[in-house]
């Protein structure tokens, strides 16, 4: 369903207008999304602004990598960091050179050793926000607070996590989102892909992130930036609509062989899907006590083994606690949690080295909803799934997380009251609903070979929203 105050927002004199008079109606900025897969130069011609604490050692990371986004860069820092970046416009202290206008501000936090240096965090931050042009970017980057003993080195750490998320709610309604990125000391090989992907429109609707790198898993041998899951298969199931759809055309694109799984009823749709990405459908219920065996018959059949498994099927029956029966509660726990563990557990043998396993959680699990007992405890239960074999699965790289969405517009939300509907879309940074797409691009990176240092993760997919934790 669309929203109609983003749709009047697109209409340059509309928003003229009702800014100029001061009328209190929202106006969304239309987000800049992708209109195909992953690019080698994705902000070619952009302006970006690098700063560094003096103490900060990513400079040697950072510069190939935003280097090799194509970007016009500006830098700040000592002159052993700028000097990483080879042919750049040096920003003198924290002066603005004349007419920057950039797209994207990373910041290098790693030499925190105090709240004293938040000032450093402040300072460059305050001089450039203004300036950061619609839909841009904000980025922290810092050692996670885990890897500090000083009480005071924590505390700055864990501060970053509250600037940022206060950052994306002051610029969300210019489209511009915002996250910090804990890198662990030994994880430094795996930045490059969480950082392109948190740049380019592809995390439009991912904002006030706290995301977790590590060296848990062990490397694969190559993280290509574009066509990235070339020769992969992966299992969608519950494909034929809405999320599971814009998941199975996003894997796709990135040179994924697509199994589309939904339920009988909805073949017809899943065959259509798959042809249209040359892809295979599967009908199989994810309830069914035969679906692990079914599942895996075909896999053993027709592929290699798996590469990526993504668990979309997912049901609402919601009624209050006091008025559910027990057929709704056993509904959404069966789709929702019991059928994805079952199913799960059956193709572990057959899931490969490296492979990726995405779970779709929901804001939902993560703050509760009034109607929604039922629903709230399965995408909660599959958070704890992923955490707990996330680690019984690191010895063979296959990486297992999970992606929570807030207010998606499919036509599961188009069915909910208007004003809650309404309400729902104005409480996040952003103040919009997301997109299918916009998960389905979650779902794609974390299925990425660059994903190796996530596990165990829920990445959110809400636009900052402002409830949950």
């Amino acid at each position: 369903m669309s929203d109609f105050f983003v749709n009047l927002g697109r209409k340059p004199l509309a928003r003229k207008t009702i800014q100029t008079l001061g009328l209190p109606v929202p106006m969304p900025q239309h987000l800049a999304r992708p209109a195909g897969p992953w690019e080698e130069r994705f902000l070619e011609g952009k302006q970006v602004v690098a700063g560094h604490l003096p103490s900060g050692a990513l400079a040697p990371t950072l510069a190939p990598i935003l280097s090799g986004t194509g970007a016009t860069l500006t830098v700040t820092g000592t002159d052993a960091q700028r000097e990483q970046y080879g042919n750049i416009t040096v920003m003198d202290g924290n002066k603005p050179p004349e007419g920057l206008r950039p797209h994207a501000l990373v910041f290098d936090a790693t030499g925190l050793t105090g709240a004293t240096d938040l000032r450093l965090v402040y300072d460059f931050f305050h001089s450039l926000i203004k300036k950061v042009g619609t839909c841009g970017r904000v980025i922290v980057v810092s050692r996670p607070p885990r890897e500090y003993t000083a009480p005071e080195s924590v505390a700055a750490a864990r501060a970053l996590e509250g600037f940022i998320r206060s950052i994306g709610r002051e610029t969300g309604r210019k489209g511009t989102t915002t996250q910090v990125i804990y890198v662990a000391s030994d994880a430094d090989d795996r930045l490059e892909s969480v950082l392109r992907f948190l740049l380019s429109t592809h995390a439009a609707y991912i904002s006030g992130q706290p995301v977790h790198v590590s060296a848990t898993l062990p490397s694969p041998s190559s993280m290509p930036q574009v066509k990235a899951l070339e020769g992969k298969t992966a299992l969608v199931t519950g494909a034929a609509r809405g999320i599971g759809e814009a998941t199975a055309r996003a894997l796709a694109r990135e040179g994924a062989h697509v199994i589309c799984m939904d339920r009988p009823a909805e073949l017809e749709a899943a065959e259509k899907l798959a042809a249209s990405i040359n892809g295979a459908a599967l009908d199989c219920d994810v309830t069914d006590g035969e679906a692990p065996g079914k599942v895996g018959a075909f896999i053993t059949e027709k592929y290699n083994g798996l590469d990526i498994v993504v668990h979309n099927a997912g049901v609402t029956r919601d009624k209050t606690l006091g008025n559910m029966d027990a057929e709704r509660w056993d509904m959404v726990l069966g789709v929702n949690l019991i059928g994805l563990i079952a199913l799960n557990e059956g193709l572990l043998e057959q899931l490969n080295e490296h492979g990726r396993i995405i779970c779709m959680s929901s804001i939902g699990g993560i703050a509760g909803n009034p109607g929604q007992t039922n629903y709230a405890a399965s995408k909660a239960g599959v958070i704890g799934y992923v955490q707990a074999l996330a680690p019984m699965l690191a010895d063979r790289g296959i990486a297992v997380n999970a992606v929570a969405p807030g207010l998606i517009e499919t036509a599961m939300t188009a069915a909910m009251p208007t004003m809650t509907r309404e309400v729902a879309r104005r409480l996040c940074n952003l103040t919009q609903g997301g997109l299918p797409e916009d998960v389905a691009d979650a779902v794609t990176f974390l299925a990425s070979p660059g994903a190796a240092g996530m596990t165990g993760e829920v990445l959110r997919v809400c636009g900052g929203s402002f409830v949950g934790a």
